[in-house]
């Protein structure tokens, strides 16, 4: 399956609530009036956009209305994909200029960072990159063999020490591995806690403060690991998360299971924080490198 065939596939649920109840909207209404704009902006609300984004996005059609260059509900189509792919444009690549380059792998439990990790190993080895993972969740057992495991199929190293020991002295052994097995890139997961936000930013200073005096040459991506089907509340942990950790992009999971592809949208508009990678299936090769204009042609369906 190529690569549009799996964002088109994995958007389906999302598709299917945005696009078609559009498409409704664009038969019913013969002008483009405030009416239409009323039913379109409740359309993105309900399709997970947030109530900003959605509003942004109808400002941006009011105006293009005013300068004449819609006329009439047919039209709009084209634009407001252009738009959307816009909105979310930038960033959307990995920085893996040194040797090692670090990724930063964060997020609660549950959102799918430990099958991130084994699959962006897959994927850089897939590339010809060497990659070794850093099992830095030591606060729960599970975390370690579900890691373990996933390093196995990815066919990559790990570095993991017992549950409970410092998450920072297992990434010290990990970096001075990188550098030591010439590895192209070091994956460190973390542990997923949010209620204890102090806890969680001093966590990962540490982690980041050994990264930093133990490869100091190194580019670092942080990499926020967000569940779709949890839709707004996604956002909402963006939102934490960037108060105690410098993110430099999202990893959206389970994104062929909900009809939330939305939230893409409003993480990029609101927070400024590019999606990186899309999860849109459960096999090992199922997480996809983001590509703005692909997002927004399976969103609202192939171009005319």
């Amino acid at each position: 399956m190529g690569l549009f065939s799996k964002f088109k596939s994995g958007l389906g649920k999302s598709k299917n609530a945005f696009a078609d109840k559009f498409d409704g909207i664009i038969s019913a209404f013969t002008k483009i009036d405030e009416d239409f704009f009323e039913e379109l902006e409740e359309i993105l609300i309900l399709s997970d956009l947030g109530a900003i984004t959605a509003s942004d996005i109808c400002e941006r059609l009011r105006a293009e209305t005013k300068r004449g260059r819609l006329t009439e509900p047919g039209e709009i189509k084209q634009l407001l994909r252009d738009i959307i792919a816009e909105m979310i444009k930038g960033g959307c690549e990995l920085d893996l200029t040194s040797t090692p380059s670090v990724i930063l792998i964060i997020g609660v439990n549950g959102a799918g960072k430990t099958t991130t990790i084994g699959k962006l190993s897959a994927n850089l080895k897939a590339e010809g990159r060497k990659t070794l993972i850093a099992a830095a969740d030591t606060f729960r057992a599970a975390a370690i063999e579900q890691l373990d495991e996933w390093a196995k199929r990815a066919d990559t190293d790990i570095i993991k020490h017992k549950e409970g020991s410092d998450p920072a002295s297992v990434v010290f052994d990990a970096c001075k591995a990188a550098t030591a097995r010439k590895a192209d890139v070091l994956l460190i997961d973390t542990a997923g806690r949010l209620h204890n936000k102090k806890h969680l930013m001093d966590e990962l200073k540490k982690i980041v403060r050994t990264v930093n005096t133990q490869l100091p040459d190194s580019t670092v991506e942080t990499l926020l690991v967000l569940d779709a089907t949890t839709g707004q509340n996604a956002v909402n942990q963006a939102r934490l998360f960037k108060e105690v950790a410098d993110i430099t992009g999202i990893v959206l999971t389970k994104l062929d299971g909900t009809a939330k592809g939305g939230i893409v949208i409003s993480i990029k508009n609101e927070l400024g924080i590019p999606v990186k990678y899309i999860g849109v299936g459960e096999k090992i090769d199922d997480l996809q490198p983001f590509d703005a204009k692909m997002f927004a042609d399976a969103l609202l369906g192939e171009q005319e």
